[in-house]
């Protein structure tokens, strides 16, 4: 019925409009906000960076891996013929025309200091023959084969500006002779063999000491010799006895028998009393210095004859023996 819904528009004169509700807007939508990661670590990373805080760890990582690497891709680049040839020649090559350049070339050799002999052993122990490149001389294995040589003492090997080889020897000094059962030797002070002689007239300006051991000794006997000043014109020579003393020959057959110990002091005594009675002077043989509180005295045979004489004692001969007792031995013989 028209008149029982007051809600319907236009309806009537008298009629009102139905009331318009109004219907809310949605809100607009609002961006989503990014989900927040999660700062902590999973698993896997946490022990990883746990491996890392480990020095052996790091080196394995930084250094290991990378020289791994490095080692396998040449390996397996070197592993071929071709090209491993080719890199070995190329490297020659240029070691080679880098060797060779001209400031590197030794072309002469200067010896100063040496004798005619060691000049010519020198030269004659060059590694190479000159014009050379430096680096194909060792000096140090160079010196090293010089100062095998019993004449020098040193020497001093460098390469001077100009491709010049210095060689600076200094030769050692003949202080004394020394004969053996194998010959006669030239020794120096410290008794290092310098060279060897044919015969003592060689070099009759040494003195000479004999016997086995004695070139060890040979500091000692030059002080010896030194000593023994005042009877130097008759001294001929030392003779070590059994590579423990010395004694001292001199002219008309005399010797004198040093200690083992004291040797020096032993001399200088006898020459001391050689000066006060001229002992060496009369016909002594053999003076033995090897007992300091005895020393002993050996006679000649004209003084033994003499005292001989005195005592009314047949003289003795040659040998020691009585002249008398042999006449006697010989006529019974005879008989």
């Amino acid at each position: 019925m028209p008149g029982l819904n007051p809600f319907q528009r236009g309806q009537g004169d008298g009629g009102r409009p139905a009331p318009v509700r109004h219907v809310p807007s949605r809100p607009a939508p609002q961006p989503q906000r990014p989900v927040r990661k999660d700062p902590a670590p999973s698993r896997l990373a946490y022990r990883l960076n746990r491996m890392m805080l480990r020095p052996l760890v790091r080196r394995l990582v930084h250094v290991g891996l990378p020289a791994f690497l490095a080692a396998l891709v040449a390996g397996i680049w070197l592993s071929d013929d071709t090209r491993r040839a080719n890199l070995t020649g190329g490297i020659d090559a240029i070691v080679d025309r880098i060797q060779h350049r001209e400031a590197f070339m030794v072309k002469m050799m200067t010896i100063e200091g040496a004798s005619p002999v060691v000049d010519k052993g020198l030269r004659a122990m060059l590694p190479v023959d000159l014009p050379a490149s430096s680096f194909e001389i060792d000096l140090e294995k160079l010196r090293e084969r010089v100062l095998k040589l019993d004449a020098v003492e040193a020497v001093d090997l460098r390469i001077k500006p100009g491709g010049i080889l210095s060689a600076v020897v200094t030769e050692r000094v003949p202080a004394v002779l020394w004969r053996h059962a194998r010959g006669v030797e030239i020794l120096d002070k410290t008794g290092h063999r310098v060279a060897s002689v044919t015969a003592r007239d060689i070099r009759g300006d040494l003195p000479i000491i004999s016997g086995e051991g004695a070139a060890r000794a040979a500091a000692e006997a030059l002080a010896l010799i030194d000593a023994a000043g005042p009877i130097l014109p008759r001294l001929r020579g030392l003779e070590r006895m059994g590579e423990r003393r010395w004694d001292v020959v001199l002219d008309r057959g005399q010797r004198i028998k040093l200690p083992e110990t004291g040797a020096l002091q032993a001399l200088e005594r006898a020459i001391a009393l050689d000066h006060g009675q001229h002992m060496l002077e009369r016909d002594i043989t053999v003076v033995d210095l090897r007992k300091q509180q005895r020393p002993v005295v050996r006679l000649g045979l004209e003084a033994q004859n003499a005292i001989r004489r005195a005592r009314g004692q047949p003289e003795l001969g040659a040998d020691g023996q009585p002249v008398a007792a042999k006449a006697a031995n010989g006529k019974k013989k005879s008989g």
